[in-house]
């Protein structure tokens, strides 16, 4: 399998098949900072990010929302002082699919920015 952070979103109809326990186990290892937790049923992929001011956590937002545009695959973003929690799952089908892992993993290299 190749770099998760290196490949690309492919476009996701309702019904696509959620990502199988398998897929799942090797994804997790290309990103082990992510949880996946429940909310409302549907399983999501969250991280928390911390950072040392307020403007630190809103430019990193900022680069999340970008890199989501780029994709056209959105995640729900929390902002607060010091620290940004993002959340990856697959609305069109209420779960997680690969798409959620490639933006897991490319939004963990926007620290490296």
């Amino acid at each position: 399998m190749s770099d998760l952070h290196r490949q690309d979103c492919e476009p996701c109809r309702s019904g696509a098949p959620l990502a199988a326990d398998a897929e799942i186990k090797q994804f997790l290892a290309q990103i082990p900072d992510w949880d996946i937790l429940e909310s409302d049923g549907v399983a999501r992929l969250v991280r928390c990010y911390k950072f040392r001011t307020f403007t630190q956590a809103l430019a990193f937002t900022n680069r999340v929302g970008e890199i989501a545009e780029m994709e056209q695959h959105h995640p729900a973003i929390l902002t607060e002082w010091g620290k940004v929690t993002v959340s990856w799952w697959t609305h069109k089908i209420g779960g997680l699919h690969r798409n959620d892992f490639v933006m897991a993993a490319k939004t963990d290299l926007l620290l490296e920015i």
